[in-house]
């Protein structure tokens, strides 16, 4: 069959997790919120949903941003959890900040976006809360996902282009709408530094099955049956196929509902933690006419990021 469609390409999210599961993430923390944070969260939900993005939008429009979203550990040895500092002082002391910088500062940065989340609840400037709260949503979804973790981020030294967009964002926006996303309530995080190296170390751990089941499912599946074709903004789009993606999901056993589920749940627990340190400020008492300015996003052409985040 010859396929006579005016414009084929191959459909990639514009964003780590996708746009979608990355609202979706944020979203669903509100609810584990206790009912002194949750009066002040919930009617802004819909901003914190929206903004959720924001990390992704200003990655290309301002110097600093891309390297917040992952880290390459293999690019430090097989012993990277062992040798890399988990404080960013002595990080930067050990290893140069450009060499840093140049691999990912996806943990460093995401404890000292809560860092300045504490700052905003301490100072009750609900516009800031709601910012960072946003953000640092973004940043521990981020640090979730596998292929952050990597330099082989889409499969591009394996022959496995794609596979970025296809584990964090195909796979969500077929399939997360039968997921059980409740995670209960959020709890205090007693040494939040290390608890993102220990998801980035529990994610950097998934990586291998991650590569191995896609690749053994492509052997699998003939081609016309790995990709579909389907219309986004009037365009007729190559995508991995329903059957394909089913598969996918099916044999890495629920991996990334897991994901977006400790997602949700660590996000709430840094919310709740960065609430806690600021000493629980009376949320109640804050302004709730929040100015939705927008942030810069316009690109700058000068700025380059990681290759899949262009497709």
């Amino acid at each position: 069959m010859i396929w006579a469609f005016p414009i084929l390409f191959w459909s990639q999210p514009d964003a780590p997790w996708g746009f979608y599961a990355h609202s979706l993430i944020n979203r669903q923390a509100v609810f584990s919120l206790p009912p002194e944070m949750i009066r002040f969260y919930k009617p802004h939900i819909e901003l914190i949903t929206e903004k959720a993005v924001n990390p992704d939008k200003r990655r290309y429009a301002v110097e600093g941003e891309a390297e917040k979203h992952f880290i390459d550990l293999d690019n430090y040895g097989d012993s990277a959890l062992l040798i890399l500092p988990k404080y960013w002082p002595e990080a930067v002391e050990k290893i140069s900040e450009d060499s840093l910088r140049a691999n990912g500062i996806g943990p460093w940065s995401a404890y000292l976006t809560m860092l300045s989340l504490t700052k905003a609840f301490e100072e009750k400037n609900s516009a800031a809360i709601l910012r960072l709260s946003a953000d640092l949503g973004h940043y521990l979804g981020d640090l979730n996902v596998p292929l952050h973790t990597t330099k082989n981020y889409n499969g591009q030294l394996t022959g496995q282009e794609g596979i970025h967009g296809f584990w964090e964002s195909r796979v969500p926006e077929l399939m997360a709408t039968d997921y059980s996303l409740w995670v209960g309530k959020a709890e205090y995080v007693e040494k939040p530094q290390l608890a993102i190296w220990e998801a980035v170390a529990d994610a950097h751990s998934q990586v291998d099955s991650v590569l191995a089941i896609e690749k053994q499912l492509t052997e699998d599946f003939a081609e016309d049956q790995k990709y579909s074709y389907e219309e986004r903004n009037k365009l007729t789009v190559r995508v991995y196929s329903r059957e394909f993606t089913e598969a996918f999901a099916l044999a890495l056993d629920h991996q990334i509902e897991r994901q977006m589920k400790r997602s949700i749940k660590m996000i709430a627990d840094f919310w709740y933690t960065a609430w806690i340190n600021a000493g629980q400020p009376d949320l109640t008492l804050l302004d709730q006419a929040i100015s939705d300015e927008d942030e810069k996003t316009t690109p700058d052409a000068k700025i380059k990021v990681r290759s899949h985040d262009n497709e």
